[in-house]
């Protein structure tokens, strides 16, 4: 395996000094030591409802929970990020995995007409802490989803900013999910805002944010804009394989940000099908092969 980048790991200053250790273990085993970061999104149970795990094009596997546990399980991504209730469903048999416990979640059953988005805490830090002493699990770190330009966002960012604070002080690496969206945003993929967010990321305090592509010429921009918090690339709805590894190449060589969160484009396949695609994102995010040869191993 070769460093893409020359890694310089950052330890926030709210990281105790006893606990750099552990901080900069749990980093390393999402990053494999490249400073990149393949993240499989598993959250959309709550987020999309049952629309995203049954339904055409998509594989029957998709709809059982467990699918999401055994690709993770099997396929070497970075980190796996889900809910604290399905992990603790699921977890006691998959303990090889990388986990992620998203602290908050919405489903879209309500249109932004009728209600501004927020997406209130189901668990909180000190709950994924006694759950990480008590499983025994790998748990490495959190999540969680701000709504920028809603009327609800200084909920969000006020609980963003303290669960990223106590999941630092206990040694565990924090993401961020943020998507423009609310009344106030007339395009919820207006470059200039998602370039924003990335630097409300970076105001925050988090090691990673994960937002939707705002096309690759802007990609750059919001690398800067983010400072030490790494830019990952939202996946997205299912895709040409083929055209779906060209955006996560070029997002990585051309726009300089640090991988990937992928979910439907994976757990929409049958097992088989997602490992192989699995293998190949490995290969660009922590790998650094070209981009043909990680098309290779789309191949049965």
């Amino acid at each position: 395996m070769s460093n893409l980048k020359n890694l310089e790991i950052n330890v926030p200053l709210t990281v105790p000094q006893d606990l750099k250790t552990v901080y900069l273990e749990n980093l390393k085993k999402i990053t494999k030591n490249t400073g990149n970061l393949f993240l499989f999104a598993g959250d959309q149970k709550v987020e999309h409802l049952n629309k995203d795990f049954y339904g055409k094009n998509i594989s029957l596997e998709s709809n059982s929970p467990e699918h999401l546990f055994k690709i993770a399980s099997k396929c070497n991504v970075g980190c796996f990020a889900t809910q604290l209730g399905l992990i603790s469903q699921y977890g006691e048999h998959y303990k090889n995995i990388n986990y992620v416990v998203k602290l908050n979640s919405k489903t879209d059953i309500v249109p932004t007409k009728y209600k501004e988005p927020v997406s209130a805490l189901l668990n909180t830090v000190e709950d994924v802490i006694s759950f990480r002493n008590n499983s025994g699990l790998s748990v490495v770190g959190i999540g969680f989803t701000i709504y920028l330009g809603s009327m609800y966002e200084d909920i969000m960012l006020s609980q963003a900013a303290q669960a990223i604070l106590h999941a630092h002080q206990n040694g565990l690496v924090a993401m961020l999910w943020i998507y423009p969206r609310g009344k106030s945003v007339k395009n919820e993929l207006d470059p200039e805002l998602i370039v924003g967010a990335c630097g409300v990321a970076s105001c925050l305090g988090a090691d990673f944010v994960k937002i939707n592509n705002p096309g690759v010429q802007y990609l750059k921009q919001a690398v800067i804009a983010a400072g030490r918090t790494k830019v990952i690339i939202a996946g997205g709805k299912q895709k040409d394989e083929d055209l779906f590894l060209q955006d996560i190449y070029n997002n990585i060589k051309t726009g300089g940000v640090s991988g990937c969160a992928v979910g439907r484009n994976i757990h929409q396949k049958d097992l088989d099908s997602a490992l192989r695609l699995c293998k190949a994102i490995n290969g660009i995010v922590y790998e650094d092969i070209i981009l043909n040869d990680a098309k290779k191993y789309l191949k049965p």
